[in-house]
């Protein structure tokens, strides 16, 4: 049994980051809660690997991406939006709480750099992905895929998306199911169809973000991938996206499979 010096000391660190949320929504009318969230997601995003991988960091700087460190972060988004990527989480969250494998989801923050400095929809320079330890090859791209969807803008160096940001995302059916399901309602929130922003770009992103403990990867407890329903058919063949020995690999497969390893990330796009 842990002492109660043992708890106070444990206790710290929560009642520092709720001292400074509460600070920060007094001064940028920040909500204490949306507050507490901005903190929270700034410090995982600082240790991300955007900031904790060398080899990311170096490919981040060969293209004249800002590091998004902590500091990047709180200037270059205001209040609102953190505001709004606060209340786009918490309303993802809620609405996918009922799919299949919700509970084991994590639902945050995304950044996505701008396509024009680095193009997160296929594979990346091979030198980027060096510290990822759990790759040990170039990226695999069915040479049959197109460019694929973008989510960002040009110009605008990181993009801030609400989406699963774990290790797997939920199950929603095939690619077919998903894509074809005429009820817009079982996928819009906050008057977003969430199916257009599941798309390799929005993926691509989470694996450079992951740093060391990849998305759906053979490496962790149970091997998933992920579909891109917001992506077109190429030859009758659904994209999706995984990691497996040792590559990421962006495939075309069956549209039509339903088995529990296929996982779909819905997403917001806030600024």
């Amino acid at each position: 049994m842990k002492s109660k010096r043992d708890q106070k000391k444990k206790k710290a660190p929560a009642r520092a980051a709720l001292g400074a949320a509460v600070a920060a929504s007094q001064a940028g009318a920040l909500s204490p809660e949306a507050a507490l969230f901005r903190h929270e997601q700034i410090n995982l995003l600082a240790k991300s690997g955007w900031n904790s991988s060398r080899s990311i960091c170096e490919g981040l700087k060969k293209v004249n991406l800002p590091a998004p460190a902590a500091g990047y972060l709180e200037s270059a988004f205001s209040s609102e939006q953190w505001a709004r990527a606060y209340h786009a989480t918490t309303a993802l969250r809620d609405h996918c709480k009922n799919a299949r494998y919700a509970d084991q989801a994590i639902f945050g923050v995304l950044l996505v750099p701008d396509a024009n400095k680095l193009d997160t929809r296929g594979g990346v320079d091979p030198a980027i992905r060096r510290d990822q330890t759990e790759i040990s090859a170039a990226d695999i791209v069915d040479k049959r895929l197109p460019a694929g969807n973008l989510v960002t803008k040009a110009g605008i160096d990181w993009t801030l998306v609400a989406t699963i940001t774990g290790s797997a995302g939920i199950f929603l059916g095939s690619y077919n199911d998903i894509r074809n399901d005429e009820s817009a309602d079982a996928y819009t929130v906050d008057d977003v169809d969430t199916r257009n922003l599941m798309v390799r770009q929005i993926w691509g992103a989470r694996v450079l973000q992951n740093g060391n403990e990849l998305p759906d990867s053979d490496a962790r407890a149970s091997w998933t991938f992920t579909v891109f329903p917001g992506e077109e058919l190429t030859e009758g063949c659904a994209p999706s996206g995984t990691v497996l020995f040792g590559r990421v690999r962006f495939r075309l497969g069956r549209p039509d499979r339903r088995i529990s390893v296929v996982r779909a990330c819905p997403a917001i796009v806030i600024a």
